[in-house]
């Protein structure tokens, strides 16, 4: 049985770096960003009810305007709940469905890739969850020199997300991203053998592993 394990950061934080090393390493990542965009797209269900929800939002081709939706539902916790009716569950199909190809292919381990795994509460449905953390002003730098913003701004976005420290006190491993990308590599390569040795010797009874 494949094992699905959760990886999660904060804005700037550096998982996309780190889904990058382990599909370097021939270890799947599933991406659940990347299946939400999916889902909403024309002849999707969750379109269809995203339209009939907020007709609003509707490109004059047919498409969601990500933007305008976006604006609506992370003002108002109603809308946002009624969106995160219509977006998780089929979110989630995908993932398993996803996760299900990768086994049949012969993969014992695949990672899932999401910002909102904690949040959301789905990292306690997976096999186990890397956090990717860092300090505050490493972060604030980071983000300030991704989207070339000001360190006003930057805060801001980092504050309108969950505190990283909370992500980090349910997660079973942690990556401190506070240095550089070698050290970044050398603590995966531990979780790594971590998670394979946990593995292999809870093989005939599967669940999340026990905090390391």
């Amino acid at each position: 049985m494949i094992k699905l394990v959760g990886l999660t950061g904060g804005i700037g934080s550096g998982k996309s770096t780190v889904a990058r090393m382990l599909r370097e390493r021939g270890i799947p990542v599933i991406d659940a960003d990347a299946i939400a965009r999916q889902v909403v797209e024309p002849g999707w269900p969750a379109h269809g009810e995203i339209a009939a929800a907020w007709p609003e939002v509707m490109g004059a081709d047919g498409r969601i305007d990500r933007r305008k939706l976006g604006a609506i539902v992370f003002s108002d916790p109603t809308s946002q709940a009624r969106l995160e009716a219509i977006t998780h569950p089929r979110i989630r199909e995908q993932v398993a469905l996803q996760a299900a190809a990768l086994e049949v292919t012969g993969h014992r381990l695949a990672f899932l890739e999401a910002a909102l795994l904690v949040e959301t509460g789905f990292y306690k449905q997976l096999d186990g969850l890397v956090v990717v953390s860092l300090g505050l002003d490493t972060q604030v730098e980071r983000v300030m020199a991704r989207d070339a913003c000001p360190r006003e701004s930057a805060l801001a976005r980092i504050r309108a997300q969950r505190p990283l420290a909370d992500k980090v006190r349910v997660a079973d491993h942690v990556i401190d991203n506070d240095g550089d990308i070698e050290a970044t590599r050398a603590q995966l390569d531990r979780i790594l053998r971590a998670i394979e040795t946990r593995s292999e010797s809870n093989h005939a009874t599967p669940g999340r592993p026990t905090r390391s």
